[in-house]
């Protein structure tokens, strides 16, 4: 029997993964079921079962890959243009549906939750690292700010549908600038 190649192996478990997350991100966590991912994906149960023993491994999985590309620097066209990818990304993959549902399943289940905490304990600290000299001193408030405005213009955009970004880009330059 021919050994299947690690490539192979990394390829099906996306595919599981991107079945996962857009069934979440249009059907939500709780409904979606296990025949759900086996059906999205095109690949059978015992395919699916190789690498996930069970929908939460995969809710896991997914959350894991969710984290967000946050600006370079903090000036008002690195920060648009993070809206922007932002924007874009709720447009055409869902993301923002999708990080809608991992919040409200985070705030039922601890392991979820935990990774969450993390994931935005990581992004305050790379924002606080970009705060300027001269605010040196308010970095934890305002990456704190930072990050909890970016999560709502996510949530908007789960709620609302597409919406310009430029007053959230306006707001975040403001509490950048203190």
């Amino acid at each position: 029997m021919p050994k299947v190649s690690q490539a192979h192996l990394d390829a099906r478990r996306r595919q599981i993964l991107d079945a996962a997350r857009a069934r979440f991100a249009t059907h939500g966590f709780a409904h979606t079921s296990m025949a759900d991912i086996v059906t999205e994906s095109g690949l059978s149960n015992g395919a699916i079962y190789r690498y996930f023993t069970s929908k939460d491994e995969i809710v896991i999985a997914v959350c894991e890959q969710a984290a967000e590309a946050l600006p370079q620097a903090l000036t008002a066209e690195t920060v648009d243009g993070f809206l922007q990818h932002v924007r874009t990304m709720a447009r055409e993959k869902d993301h923002a549906r999708l990080v809608a549902q991992i919040y409200a399943e985070a705030a039922v289940s601890p392991p979820l939750a935990a990774l969450v905490q993390q994931q935005l304990a990581e992004r305050r600290a790379a924002v606080a690292a970009l705060i300027p000299d001269r605010c040196r001193e308010d970095a934890e408030q305002i990456a704190e700010a930072f990050v909890a405005l970016c999560s709502s213009y996510s949530q908007q955009l789960a709620i609302r549908g597409d919406l310009d970004p430029a007053p959230f880009t306006a707001a975040l330059m403001a509490i950048i600038k203190g």
